[in-house]
């Protein structure tokens, strides 16, 4: 039901590749994004083409859309202030409780890892059907995530030089260096959750979560130590990732995401309201706890309330993400997803930096978050922080796409294939190569080719059309035991117990050529192929006349 659901979703008219001169490689797609609308529609209407018509395109889209919420969040629950002398960081949480309901909208990271087991689970399993080892899978996964980590390492590894050595604050350099290190903390958890995919894949996510709930009962209720909170790091996080890959096997009911989404919520609720739990479901700068480091009971309820509500929003996404310019957007975003998250931080920083040079605190970037006159001034700086953030995805993205193998060594049956005849996955292949969406995607275009030739996940090739075929011997014994109505056996030969003697047959005149010297005039194929059998044999052996040696020779074998 799944894979047909998907095949539904993702229907669509076909449509004419694009041509050579649009097809342009992903390094330049930010050029491209930036320039006039008609540009931008060409564009989008070249990833539509370039994209796999099997591609279940909502679960790109609810990545998009958790990787948006993180660094919308960031944004607007960050604050760096120049209050106590250098840059130090805040939170309007700290200052207005009341806005704790704005971190319900923007913690995403449930969505992510529930994506992350999806497309982690099916990647494998598809891996392990094509005969890809295990090392060679978590290598081209793994290095897909940390690439983008060595050049954001590279770059403020030599702005703290700089900045030490100019004479910035080391309270400054180290408020700078915690807010940029930050993310790395999720990253490290997702590795390690991608690695332990085929430990993971099956397992039920209940258990994680009693896990969650027996650590959080020993830190509340019996004064463990809080070092065992850290266990919950990992179970935490497990609990999305294992229910996602149970998605990608299709083992999630159909009343499952109403069902976490009640269930989730009102358990969140429960422990907000009961359980002593903080309503805000990220940190707060000098809470005495933290629903997010690390993660508690209710932080895990309300990411699967989240993961409920994004298994029912799949049907609509995918419908809405059939509109050519939607799913580009998408699409560029999935592109450098980790590109986005590791520079987000950054851009915020250098607009943070650069508002210094006004000489004074500005509005929203350096005053303090202490009132509702914060937020609007806020919103008014998002603008200036995406256009950074794009100026950085611009310089950086290119270190997260995966370097494509040359052509020269493709396979032997697609060298051999002429320009004119090559097969359509090659076409498609090529297409989302120079497009960059080759790279963007952890769900494969193996996967498509897989669909493309099986109906389903037991379909055997050479056994499609044959419904019992029986052993090899078997069937090589049928075939030399009954011969064929007329005569001949299976591979077109007689039985041996029919064939004559080698003398006789080769004394026997050649009854085809006699059947046709003997063909009349008005005579039909037919006739000429199955003579009357009412015939002497003489005649019907094609003998017209009495004597010479091959009528004699006849008269004797019918003798």
């Amino acid at each position: 039901m799944r894979d047909a659901d998907t095949r539904r979703s993702d229907s669509r008219p076909d449509k004419q590749p694009a041509s050579r001169s649009e097809r342009r490689s992903a390094s330049r797609l930010g050029s491209r994004i930036g320039s006039r609308p008609g540009r931008w529609s060409r564009l989008a209407e070249q990833i539509d083409s370039a994209t796999p018509a099997g591609r279940d395109r909502a679960v790109d889209a609810l990545r998009a859309f958790a990787i948006l919420g993180v660094v919308l969040g960031h944004w607007l629950v960050t604050a760096l202030t120049t209050a106590q002398g250098g840059l130090s960081t805040t939170s309007p949480l700290a200052h207005m409780p009341y806005l704790a309901p704005v971190t319900w909208v923007f913690q995403t990271l449930a969505v992510f890892f529930l994506v992350g087991g999806h497309v982690g689970a099916r990647g494998y399993a598809a891996a392990r059907d094509r005969g890809v080892t295990y090392g060679t899978w978590v290598a081209g996964r793994l290095g897909r995530l940390f690439r983008p980590v060595a050049a954001v390492l590279a770059l403020w590894a030599v702005a703290s030089a700089g900045m030490l050595l100019g004479g910035v604050a080391l309270d400054t350099v180290h408020t700078l260096l915690r807010l940029v290190l930050s993310p790395l903390w999720f990253l490290l958890v997702f590795a390690a959750l991608t690695a332990a995919t085929p430990l993971v894949a099956r397992l039920s996510p209940l258990w994680p979560l009693a896990v969650v709930a027996v650590v959080d009962a020993a830190r509340f209720a019996f004064g463990a130590p809080e070092g065992i909170g850290w266990v919950n790091v990992a179970a935490g996080w497990l609990v999305p990732y294992t229910l996602g890959a149970a998605w990608s096997r299709g083992d999630l009911p159909r009343r499952a995401p109403a069902l976490l989404l009640a269930g989730g919520a009102a358990a969140a609720g429960a422990l907000v309201v009961w359980g002593g739990y903080p309503a805000s479901m990220v940190g707060v700068p000098g809470a005495g706890t933290s629903n997010l480091n690390p993660p508690t009971l209710a932080a895990v309820a309300f990411g699967l309330a989240q993961c409920g509500l994004a298994l029912l929003l799949r049907e609509p996404l995918a419908r809405g993400m059939r509109r050519p310019q939607a799913w580009a957007a998408v699409a560029v975003l999935n592109l450098s997803a980790m590109t986005v998250f590791l520079w987000h931080q950054t851009a915020m920083m250098a607009v943070t930096a650069t508002g210094l040079l006004a000489g004074t605190d500005l509005p929203g970037l350096h005053t303090l978050p202490n009132s509702w006159e914060w937020i609007p001034a806020r919103l008014i700086w998002l603008p200036a922080f995406a256009a950074v953030l794009l100026v950085c995805w611009s310089a950086f993205h290119t270190y997260e796409q995966t370097r494509r193998p040359n052509r020269a060594r493709a396979p032997e049956q697609h060298r051999r294939a002429e320009p004119d005849q090559a097969p359509e996955p090659d076409r498609a292949s090529e297409q989302g190569r120079r497009t960059g969406l080759g790279d963007a995607y952890e769900q494969d275009r193996e996967s498509e080719q897989r669909r493309r030739t099986e109906p389903d996940s037991t379909y055997e090739p050479d056994r499609a059309f044959e419904p019992d075929r029986g052993s090899e011997p078997d069937r090589k014994s049928q075939q030399r035991r009954l011969p064929e109505p007329d005569g001949t056996s299976a591979h077109g030969r007689q039985p041996k117990q029919d064939r004559a003697p080698r003398q006789r047959r080769e004394n026997e005149p050649d009854r085809a050529s006699e059947q046709r010297q003997r063909t009349e005039p008005g005579s039909t194929p037919e006739q000429d192929q199955a003579p009357d059998q009412n015939l002497p044999p003489r005649r019907r052996l094609g003998v017209r006349a009495a004597g010479g040696p091959a009528a004699t020779k006849c008269e004797i074998s019918h003798a």
